[in-house]
């Protein structure tokens, strides 16, 4: 395809597209202005924390540390390093308040983004069912039976129980839910009856 072709194709993009990819943008600004100067102050503290120039930094700064208190005569912070085990402490215990937060906000827009994506994708789902039953109702007017072609159809006419689909997600998830109750009330029974 000749490169022309491509950009094209890319300037080309639908409306629908463009404009969704808008609305998602904005809602992305929207959630980066509501939130505190603290949980600003916080992407920022967790941001440097995690770059190359912080580890070498410390790096640098342990070793000239060390180094000043082992080779040269003016020994502020003597082996073994009290003072330099209490400010890194000190550090540790605030950059941990720090990412933990960073965490918590970065799961929260995780959760609120996987919420979107759920309420999309069910009125997608509702759409698409839509669809089916009226092509079916189409077919079955110029007389061809679309249900006997495909066994599954009937299933995927029907409206989707989205509690239904949870719990079998959940059990097919954690086998420990399927347990029956008496098999644990058999393993206690063994128990029980050994010391008597």
């Amino acid at each position: 395809m000749p490169r022309h072709d491509r950009h094209s194709t890319t300037a080309g993009t639908s409306p629908t597209s463009v404009a969704n990819i808008q609305e998602v943008a904005e809602l992305e600004l929207e959630a980066l202005k509501a939130r505190t100067l603290l949980e600003r102050w916080t992407v920022v503290v967790a941001a440097a924390a995690s770059s190359t120039a912080f580890t070498v930094g410390h790096i640098v700064w342990f070793v000239l540390w060390i180094g000043a208190n082992m080779l040269t005569p003016w020994r502020f912070d003597p082996y073994p390093f009290s003072f330099l085990t209490l400010v890194v402490s000190w550090e540790a215990i605030v950059l941990t308040g720090f990412i933990l937060r960073d965490q918590a906000y970065m799961a929260l827009v995780s959760d609120r983004r996987a919420h979107l994506d759920l309420q999309v994708n069910l009125l997608a789902e509702q759409e698409l069912t839509a669809i089916m039953r009226m092509l079916c109702g189409l077919a079955a007017h110029v007389g061809y039976d679309a249900r006997a072609d495909n066994p599954q159809l009937e299933e995927l006419l029907k409206h989707t129980n989205v509690r239904e689909l949870a719990e079998r997600i959940k059990n097919e998830l954690d086998p420990a839910t399927d347990a029956p109750k008496d098999e644990a009330l058999e393993r206690r029974e063994p128990s029980a009856s050994s010391r008597g």
